[in-house]
């Protein structure tokens, strides 16, 4: 190797070797004072693509958990008014049976009788305010028109909505019965092998729910459950998992999708079936709630003559205001769990988004360690190696 002046080369060796080190410093320190490895798209560009996707399915899916809850808000509301018309219910029995006792005095309009149908009268008022000026957000929570609940992860395939219907509340309309569905058998008969026997469940329809009394004949013995309406399959066959006398009946589901469940019984010697077609209904998608209860028409008055008729009729309206409520909570529920499931998976996004771009200070921390002395021992060499230029100036002398 000759010896010139021209070159030095061993600085320009250690030029860009510190420069290299800054670089890399300054990556590091961004990297510990930001909490993010990925500062830019040249830092990773294909974990920047991904990450930034996860960010965007994170901020629908927190958006869906509040859409949810603001339906369940929504549908409390509702149960919370509802349970207050019971309460009126429960009043407007006291006085249709007191004025069927024979012991007031008067007519529907004079005396005491007068005065205890002014009080229903009051009551009947009561319940129809409540369900005129029952309101949620400013938007009057008894209607007929099915609210709309979207739950997103910010993609079309991750999407899912819940159509929601609380229904009417009038006089002439207290509380809701059955909607209108089919009565054809939802179970069909069907033999397993060996000694297990199994029957399939199954609507026309993925989006159609269930409700009524189901009961399962066949085995060792015959199963009873109550399913209110509105219940999806999936639903379903949480509720029976659930219920210990499923499985003391030696009764197991096998199989769940979207429009069905299969149920078997190792105990039962040839078929089990569905002995209740004509209770065990399945709804339509969108199908209208059926008509509560009138208390206007007939029974606006209360005479002794027919206190008794309107006790009936009163009791009727509370069974359907129990039915009216029975259906939202199972709207509720179907919310709650819609909100859990986005929660969930929210927090696995997010766990995932931070794996890829936060920072790993274990390592950042060891980085800048090593960058710290790279930076200074190359400034060193740099001294050094301008130094030994000088050396030439020896052999001038």
């Amino acid at each position: 190797m000759s010896l010139s002046i021209l070159n030095n080369v061993a600085a320009l060796y250690a030029q860009n070797n510190i420069n290299s080190t800054q670089s890399s410093l300054q990556k590091t320190l961004q990297q510990l004072s930001s909490g993010s490895r990925i500062n830019s798209g040249a830092d990773d560009p294909s974990g920047l693509a991904v990450s930034d996707g996860l960010n965007a399915n994170e901020a629908a899916l927190t958006q869906s958990a509040t859409n949810a809850t603001e339906g369940i808000g929504m549908l409390q509301t509702a149960d919370g008014a509802l349970s207050q018309v019971t309460s009126l219910l429960d009043q407007a029995i006291s006085i249709a049976t007191e004025i069927g006792g024979g012991t007031l005095t008067g007519s529907t309009t004079t005396g005491q009788i007068g005065s205890a149908n002014q009080e229903y009268s009051n009551i009947l008022s009561q319940i129809a305010d409540i369900g005129s000026s029952t309101n949620y957000n400013s938007t009057k929570v008894f209607t007929d028109t099915a609210v709309t609940i979207g739950v997103s992860d910010g993609t079309s395939s991750g999407t899912s909505s819940y159509a929601d219907t609380v229904g009417t509340l009038t006089t002439s309309n207290v509380g809701s019965a059955q909607a209108s569905g089919t009565a054809s058998n939802v179970g069909s008969t069907t033999a397993g092998t060996g000694a297990t026997a199994t029957l399939a469940l199954a609507v026309g329809n993925a989006t159609n729910t269930v409700g009524g009394t189901l009961t399962i004949d066949g085995g060792s013995s015959t199963y009873n459950a109550t399913v209110t309406a509105g219940t999806t399959m999936a639903q379903l066959a949480g509720q029976l998992s659930n219920d210990s006398a499923f499985a003391a009946a030696g009764l197991s589901i096998t199989s769940l999708s979207s429009n069905g469940i299969t149920i078997a019984d190792a105990a039962a010697a040839a078929t089990l079936t569905n002995g209740s077609a004509a209770t065990f209904k399945q709804t339509p998608t969108g199908a209208t709630i059926g008509a509560g209860t009138d208390l206007a028409t007939t029974y606006s008055t209360i005479s002794t003559s027919n206190s008794t008729a309107a006790a009936q009729q009163i009791t009727n309206a509370i069974a359907s205001v129990a039915y009216q409520r029975g259906t939202i909570g199972a709207d509720i529920n179907q919310l709650s769990s819609a909100a859990s499931v986005a929660s969930a998976e929210q927090v696995n996004l997010s766990s995932a988004q931070n794996s890829i771009s936060a920072t790993d200070y274990g390592q950042a921390a060891s980085n800048l360690s090593k960058y710290q002395i790279l930076s200074q021992t190359g400034i060193s060499a740099l001294a050094q190696a301008n130094s030994v230029q000088q050396e030439v100036l020896k052999l001038l002398q």
